[in-house]
């Protein structure tokens, strides 16, 4: 079986596209480019936590609303909320009421805004788990790596949940730690030049 399908220009796509329309906006225009932005690369790690269990699809769908409940992914403004905001929460019929997944949110917000005190950004350190090339597998042929597993332990370590290590794969896929798309994906070649042009986030002026 062929490791793409044409997309709507014709061009090949990697071959999960073929699960839903809306996947291919997503697929072209995110997943696997580089991102160095702390409130990007959290809400990413959010929802990447709603999903297990549940598919990409259900959350990417909801992802506006995730996005309106907890104030833009902003983890200075979650890490203040209360016991009565995840009440609210799990009321919102937008979202994913799974009220683990909620508290882990907000739990992780805290535990985020901590890390950016001891690291000088949340980028600062995802990108530090960045493998070597030699340590990557074949385009989509794992669910966990080296170094998924040691950004997974790591983060447990300090106290964040819902960050198993096939959770952190994913989060790495997506955020363009690694080019998962298949070679002959007309987006492999544009992700491999926007890593390349990517200038990886560096301690902030002030971090420990």
């Amino acid at each position: 079986m062929s490791a793409t399908i044409p997309g709507p220009d014709g061009r090949p796509r990697c071959r999960w596209c073929a699960a839903a329309p809306e996947f291919f906006a997503y697929h072209d225009s995110e997943w696997g480019f580089p991102v160095g932005d702390d409130r990007r690369l959290f809400e990413k790690l959010c929802l990447e936590g709603f999903q297990s269990g549940l598919s990409w699809r259900t959350i990417l769908a909801k992802r506006e609303n995730f996005r309106a409940a907890f104030a833009g992914f902003d983890f200075e403004r979650i890490a203040a909320f209360t016991p009565a905001d995840v009440e609210r929460l799990m009321t919102d019929e937008g979202i994913v009421r799974h009220r683990g997944k909620i508290e882990a949110v907000v739990n992780n917000a805290r535990r985020a805004r901590e890390l950016v005190e001891q690291e000088g950004s949340l980028a600062a350190y995802v990108w530090r788990f960045e493998p070597s090339p030699d340590e990557c597998a074949p385009p989509q042929t794992a669910s966990t790596s080296r170094a998924s597993i040691a950004m997974s332990k790591d983060l447990k370590k300090r106290g964040w949940s819902f960050v198993g290590p096939t959770t952190v794969y994913s989060f790495m896929q997506a955020m363009g730690l690694i080019n998962d798309h298949v070679e002959d994906c007309a987006l492999h070649g544009e992700v491999e030049r926007a890593r390349a042009e990517f200038q990886r986030p560096g301690r902030k002026a002030g971090g420990v």
